[in-house]
């Protein structure tokens, strides 16, 4: 099935999810644990219904659930296809059940908490390096490039966060430069107060050329780190 693009995702209008990184996102709050069974396994049986099922983690008094699809198609051009991992339409279908079955348990959703943490690495040699952090982050060789036409490592249970490759200005082992930075990607409507609340913590903004999708806020020490919507 084709990668929806973030227009499509966008006009889907599921206002209990929000579209980060490469997949959906949600979060119910429940009372206790018992309820968040409950919700679980009514999910369960809808993912069952539509053949398709988010990944869930439970936590004090919140349900957060992730769906994205392992097989999306990605098409390059007109005859060139990748395999990718991302959001299509039955994703789309199975969150809007989900929002269903939230309702009929009487669940509120918190969409502005959801967030995901990525790595990148900034260098000129990706296919030689990658094979290494594969086996460190996850001791699969199989993540290098899972999901992805590049070298990026991605761990199949998730224990880990993702981890890409950005492009090198210098790949001079001996430059005194960060190669590694954190990416935070948050709701559109959580960004402002999440770049702001840095700020006043000490941080500056140091590139926010691309925002409001890509904000790089640098610590005291010149460390940085990315903002990101969607």
């Amino acid at each position: 099935m084709d990668m929806l693009s973030g227009s499509a995702i966008a006009s889907a209008e599921l206002t209990d999810w929000r579209k980060l990184a490469q997949g959906l996102h949600a979060r119910y709050l429940v009372d206790d644990f018992g309820a968040a069974a409950r919700f679980v396994a009514a999910i369960g049986e809808a993912g069952d219904a539509l053949g398709h099922h988010p990944t869930v983690s439970i936590g004090r008094n919140h349900v957060d659930l992730k769906l994205v699809s392992p097989d999306a198609v990605y098409r390059e051009d007109q005859t060139t296809e990748h395999v990718v991992e991302w959001v299509t339409q039955k994703d789309v279908d199975v969150a809007r059940r989900i929002t269903e079955v939230a309702a009929e348990h009487g669940l509120t959703a918190d969409p502005s908490s959801v967030s995901v943490v990525e790595l990148g690495l900034d260098t000129t040699s990706s296919s030689t390096i990658a094979p290494v952090w594969a086996a460190l982050l996850t001791g699969d060789p199989a993540s290098q490039g899972r999901g992805s036409p590049s070298d990026e490592v991605r761990d199949a249970t998730g224990r880990v966060p993702n981890l890409w490759f950005g492009d090198a200005a210098d790949d001079d082992a001996a430059t005194a430069r960060q190669r590694f930075h954190v990416e935070v990607y948050v709701p559109a409507e959580v960004a402002e107060g999440r770049i702001a609340a840095a700020v006043a913590a000490g941080g500056t903004v140091v590139d926010d050329s691309e925002s409001p999708s890509l904000t790089v806020i640098a610590d005291q020490d010149g460390n940085t780190g990315v903002v990101c919507v969607a």
